[in-house]
């Protein structure tokens, strides 16, 4: 197949490099910058003409660069294309995800020597989509709260710091008293509000170590990291004096009530077995003092 770009006039292919929407980088084989199109200094935020001579590896992110090197090795060593993501480190010192496709070019009948050809796309909004999706996924749509799938996460975490630091880890099993009765009395709508102004207050008491969660329709959870049994104790009276006041929701005066079991395991216990022991023993906890608030 005829490579349509080499067989331009070196005017029309000027053209196209400097009206390309995407950043487009010449470089040396050992990554100095020769060129770049507009587009890539305004990814950038910087003169086109400051970054001539440059090595292309100093404007990625330092946690990327040890990945773009690995990349660039195959690269040289193999001289097939490669596609990979990272981010740039823009003027300002803020960063810029992109795509990056590299391909090498053993120079051209024009008589330019060999370089590299770098083509980078702005991957922002997929990045904030993708990230998007993935909070949603792992949190209540309701109350904003981590959801059950990224609470047992932070448990097992919170589990193998204990175990490796022999340091003790306790989980709090909360369950709303009476609201069934909330959604039959006065429906669903002032029961979602329940929940949420429930969850606000929750999250207001909590430590920063301690992680709050939605895990069933009226049940809360709360893992305490690095904490003693006495620690989770205090928390739970906490809860208990302030999360409890009546909600006033429109014109209508909402009792609370919770129904609170603490679980505990001590440090240097496995996490697996560890994660059943803990859930189980809040969960028996909760329940023995649903049955007798009852």
């Amino acid at each position: 197949m005829t490579n349509t770009a080499s067989t331009l006039p070196p005017a029309d292919r000027r053209s196209a490099f400097d009206n390309a929407p995407m950043g487009i980088v010449l470089a040396t084989p050992s990554g100095l910058l020769v060129d770049a199109n507009p587009a890539f200094a305004a990814m950038l935020g910087r003169a086109a003409d400051e970054l001539r001579g440059c090595s292309v590896l100093d404007m990625i992110h330092p946690e990327d660069a040890p990945t773009a090197r690995e990349s660039y090795t195959q690269q040289m060593s193999r001289g097939r294309p490669s596609r990979q993501e990272l981010r740039l480190v823009r003027g300002d010192g803020s960063t810029l995800p992109v795509q990056v496709t590299t391909s090498w070019v053993a120079g051209t009948p024009e008589g330019d020597p060999p370089h590299l050809v770098v083509i980078l796309e702005d991957i922002t909004e997929r990045k904030e989509l993708e990230a998007a999706l993935v909070h949603r996924s792992l949190h209540d749509p309701l109350t904003g709260l981590p959801n059950r799938i990224l609470f047992g996460d932070r448990l097992k975490h919170a589990l193998e710091r204990g175990h490796r630091e022999r340091t003790p880890t306790c989980v709090i099993g909360i369950d709303l008293d009476g609201f069934k009765e909330i959604n039959d009395r006065h429906g669903h709508p002032v029961g979602d509000q329940v929940l949420v102004a429930f969850a606000e207050r929750l999250t207001s008491v909590l430590r920063a170590s301690d992680t709050a969660a939605r895990v069933g329709g009226d049940e809360f959870s709360i893992v305490c990291e690095n904490s003693e049994r006495a620690d989770a104790e205090a928390l739970a009276e906490r809860l208990r004096h302030t999360v409890t006041d009546p909600l006033q929701i429109g014109a209508v005066t909402i009792p609370l009530g919770m129904s609170i079991g603490i679980g505990t395991v001590t440090g240097g216990i496995e996490p697996d077995p560890a994660l059943d022991q803990l859930v189980r023993e809040a969960d028996d906890a909760m329940y023995a003092d649903k049955a007798r608030r009852r």
